[in-house]
C-alpha cells in the first residue's frame, strides 16, 4: 500500500520558517525483490560453466512529488532509487552519484495538455507485452532477445534508461496516447563541444491505442552519441495484446539496425516474441517464446531462440513467490544473454557469455511491494 506524506508536515517537523509546501505531497512506493538462482552455460569450453547464489532483481524505492498549481496543472517530480539486496558495493545507496539510477525526472502535468518532464527514462526497448518478470526472475525477460542486435552484442536504447531526456506524453484521447521523447545524448553526459566529432541525439516516438482488454502500439527509435563511441541505431517495434478473462496473449515484433562511422550497415536483424499468461485466484502461469533471426548484415550464423516459464503464487496483493526457468539457444556466432545477468544476476566476470554458448537459469524469486 502506498503511503502519502504531506510535505507541509515535513516542513513543520523541521520548523523551517517561510517554506511554502502546503500544496505539495510525497508518495513513497517500490518493492524489494530477490531470490536464489542457478545459472549454467551449455556448449561451453569454460572449466567451470555453472554457479548458484543469491541475486537482486532490481529492487527500488520511488519518491513521487506533486504540487497542484491550479487550473488542472500540477508540478511533478520523481526519484527512482535502485539498490541491490545481495551486494552493497553495487548499491546506489553506497554511491550518491548513482542515487537516481532509475526513472528520475521533474516536470509538469495537465489533464488537458498532457505531461512533460526532463530527466532519464526507459524508452523503446521495454515494449514487449510480457508480464513474466513482474514477479518472476528478471533474467527471463524477452528483452534478452528483442532489445539486442549485432548477434546479441549491442543493446538497443541501452536496454536501460536513456539519459538527457525531454519527454512528452499526450492526454488520453479515447484510449489513444503517444510519447515523443528527445535526448541530447542518449549514452553519457552532454559532450557536443568536448567530442570534437558531432552532435549526438536520440528520438523516440511511441503511439499506443488501448481498450479495456486490448492494446496495440508502435515504437520508433533513432540514436547516435556525441563522440561516435558506438554504432548509430535505428529500431522499429510493433506490439499488441488481448485479454480473455484470466488468459492474456501478446505479440511483439522488432527490427533493429546498426551503422558504423562510414554509414555502413553492420547489423540488420528481425526478432519477435509471443508471450502468454493465465491467472486464476492467487496463481499465475507466465511464458514466452522469443526468436532473433540471423542478421542480414553479417556472415556468421548469429540467430537465437529463447523460451521462459514462470509460476507465481500471490500471498497477497503485495507479496508473491515465483519459480522461473529460462533458456537461450545461441547459434554459433551469437552472444544473446539472459537479461541483466552481468549487472544483477550471476553472469558477470568469468561467467560472461561467449559466442555459441547457451545460457539457462532457474530460480526462486520473492517480491514484496509497498
Amino acid at each position: 500500500m502506498k503511503k502519502k506524506l504531506l510535505a507541509v508536515a515535513v516542513a513543520g517537523a523541521f520548523a523551517v520558517p517561510g517554506v511554502a509546501l502546503a500544496q505539495s505531497s510525497v508518495t513513497i512506493s517500490g518493492f524489494f525483490k530477490g531470490g536464489f538462482e542457478s545459472l549454467r552455460y551449455g556448449q561451453s569450453a569454460k572449466a567451470n560453466n555453472s554457479q548458484s547464489g543469491v541475486v537482486d532483481d532490481s529492487s527500488r524505492i520511488i519518491f513521487n512529488v506533486r504540487e497542484d498549481l491550479g487550473g488542472g496543472l500540477a508540478a511533478i517530480g520523481q526519484i527512482d532509487m535502485r539498490f541491490k539486496l545481495d551486494d552493497p558495493s553495487g548499491s546506489p545507496a553506497q554511491n550518491p552519484v548513482n542515487i537516481s539510477q532509475g526513472n528520475t525526472h521533474v516536470g509538469l502535468v495537465s489533464k488537458d495538455w498532457g505531461r512533460i518532464f526532463i530527466g532519464r527514462q526507459d524508452l523503446h526497448y521495454h515494449n514487449r507485452e510480457s508480464n513474466l518478470t513482474v514477479r518472476g526472475s528478471l533474467r527471463a525477460d524477452s528483452v534478452s532477445i528483442l532489445a539486442f542486435a549485432g548477434g546479441g552484442a549491442t543493446a538497443i536504447a541501452g536496454a536501460t534508461r536513456t539519459q538527457n531526456v525531454v519527454h512528452y506524453t499526450t492526454p488520453n484521447w479515447g484510449g489513444f496516447t503517444a510519447i515523443l521523447a528527445y535526448s541530447s545524448n542518449p549514452t553519457a553526459v552532454e559532450a557536443d563541444i568536448g567530442s570534437g566529432v558531432r552532435r549526438g541525439r536520440a528520438w523516440n516516438f511511441n503511439p499506443n491505442m488501448a481498450g479495456s482488454n486490448w492494446q496495440v502500439g508502435y515504437s520508433y527509435w533513432s540514436a547516435k552519441n556525441d563522440a561516435f563511441a558506438a554504432n548509430d541505431q535505428r529500431g522499429d517495434r510493433l506490439y499488441g495484446s488481448y485479454r480473455w478473462g484470466g488468459l492474456h496473449v501478446g505479440l511483439a515484433w522488432d527490427k533493429s539496425k546498426l551503422k558504423n562511422a562510414a554509414g555502413v550497415t553492420t547489423s540488420n536483424r528481425n526478432a519477435w516474441s509471443l508471450p502468454v499468461e493465465y491467472t486464476w485466484g492467487n496463481h499465475g502461469i507466465y511464458a514466452h517464446y522469443s526468436r532473433a533471426r540471423d542478421d542480414k548484415a553479417t556472415a556468421a550464423r548469429d540467430g537465437a531462440r529463447m523460451w521462459a516459464l514462470s509460476y507465481a503464487y500471490n500471498f497477497s496483493k503485495r507479496t508473491s513467490v515465483a519459480l522461473t526457468y529460462a533458456s537461450i539457444r545461441n547459434d554459433v556466432g551469437a552472444v544473446y544473454n539472459l537479461f541483466t545477468s552481468a549487472t544483477l544476476g550471476l553472469g558477470g566476470g568469468a561467467g560472461a557469455i561467449a559466442a555459441g554458448e547457451d545460457p539457462r537459469t532457474w530460480g526462486v524469486t520473492v517480491r514484496h511491494a509497498f
